[in-house]
C-alpha cells in the first residue's frame, strides 16, 4: 500500500515539473500562417501604403490628383498584380499615374501590364529597359521613361525621389525616398533582420558597401523592404541597414582569410560559420549563398 502512494507521489510530482516547464498550449498552438495578401497604411502617414503579397511587398502614395505605385511583383502569379490594383481601387479611386520599377529582376517588377492598361507612366533606371529590351517579356511592358542618376515625381503635393547609387544588388536597383515623409523603399539590398540569400547571385560585392553608404547618408526615418522585415514584417530602421553593412563586411573578411588559405568553395560553403549572426532569420539557409558568393570575389576575383 505504501509502495502505491508512494508512486502515484512520483508521478503526481513529475507531471508537475512538466507543466511546470511547457507553458499551457504551446504543444499544439502553431504559429500563426499570415493571409496572402495585406494592405497596410504606414503609421503617421495619411497616404503612403504597403501592399503584400506572399512574401513580397511594395509600396504606394496616393495623392489628390492619382497614385504613385512600385513593383507590380506578378512574377508567377498574375493574380497578384490585379489584387494590388484591386487594393488601391479600396482605398481610393483616382486613377493610378506612375508605376515605378524598383530594378529589373523579374520576382519584383514581372507582370506590370495591368498597370500600363490602367493608364500608368511606368519609370526606371536605363538599366532595367536595357535589361527588359533584352527578355521581351509580354507581360511586363517597358519603362515609359528612364533616368540615369535621379529623378523626381512630383503629384499632388507628393514629391517622391528617385536615386541611383550604382552596383549593388543588381546594376539596375534605386532607392525610392519620400522626403517629407522620411520614408525609404528600397528593394533587397537592405534586408531588415534577416539574413540575404537566393539573391546574393548577381549582388556586387565592394560596390555594395558604397552604395549603402550613401542609402545611410538620405534623410529618412523609416525604411520599407521589398521583402517583410523580421520580426514581424516590421518596417527597417538605420540601425538596421547600418547591422546589414557590418554583417556583409564581417562575412567578406570572413571568406577572405579562407580563400587564401584555398578553401573556397565546398569548404568554406560547409565550414564557415558567423556565430554572431546564428540567431538571425534565414541564418541556417542563407548563409552559403553569402558565403559562395564572398567566394567568388575573394577566390576567384570576380
Amino acid at each position: 500500500m505504501q509502495r502505491t502512494i508512494l508512486a502515484a507521489a512520483l508521478a503526481a510530482f513529475a507531471l508537475s515539473m512538466a507543466l511546470a516547464v511547457v507553458p499551457a498550449g504551446s504543444q499544439d498552438k502553431p504559429a500563426a500562417k499570415p493571409p496572402l495578401f495585406a494592405t497596410t497604411k504606414v503609421e503617421g502617414t495619411d497616404n503612403v501604403y504597403v501592399f503584400r503579397y506572399g512574401n513580397h511587398q511594395a509600396m504606394f502614395v496616393v495623392t489628390p490628383d492619382g497614385v504613385i505605385a512600385t513593383d507590380p511583383i506578378g512574377y508567377g502569379r498574375p493574380q497578384a498584380v490585379t489584387t494590388y490594383i484591386e487594393e488601391i481601387r479600396k482605398v481610393t479611386k483616382q486613377p493610378i499615374k506612375y508605376l515605378v520599377y524598383s530594378h529589373h529582376h523579374y520576382d519584383h517588377i514581372a507582370g506590370g501590364q495591368p498597370f500600363k492598361d490602367a493608364g500608368a507612366t511606368i519609370i526606371a533606371h536605363k538599366r532595367t529597359l536595357e535589361r527588359l529590351e533584352m527578355i521581351q517579356d509580354p507581360a511586363t511592358p517597358l519603362p515609359d521613361e528612364v533616368f540615369t542618376r535621379r529623378h523626381v515625381i512630383r503629384l499632388g503635393g507628393t514629391t517622391l525621389e528617385l536615386t541611383y547609387h550604382g552596383l549593388n544588388h543588381s546594376d539596375s536597383t534605386i532607392a525610392m525616398r519620400l522626403p517629407k515623409e522620411k520614408i525609404l523603399f528600397v528593394v533587397d539590398v537592405l534586408p531588415v533582420g534577416s539574413v540575404p540569400g537566393r539573391g546574393m547571385i548577381d549582388f556586387y560585392p565592394l560596390e555594395v558597401e558604397k552604395s549603402i553608404e550613401e542609402m545611410l547618408k538620405l534623410d529618412w526615418d523609416r525604411l520599407i523592404p521589398g521583402h517583410p522585415g523580421a520580426p514581424g514584417g516590421r518596417l527597417g530602421t538605420k540601425a538596421d541597414v547600418q547591422a546589414q553593412l557590418t554583417f556583409l563586411r564581417d562575412a567578406s573578411e570572413a571568406v577572405k582569410v579562407a580563400a587564401r588559405e584555398g578553401k573556397c568553395w565546398d569548404q568554406v560553403e560547409k565550414e564557415l560559420k558567423l556565430p554572431k549572426y546564428e540567431n538571425w532569420p534565414g541564418y541556417q539557409n542563407n548563409l552559403p549563398f553569402v558565403l559562395r558568393r564572398y567566394c567568388g570575389l575573394w577566390g576567384r576575383g570576380t
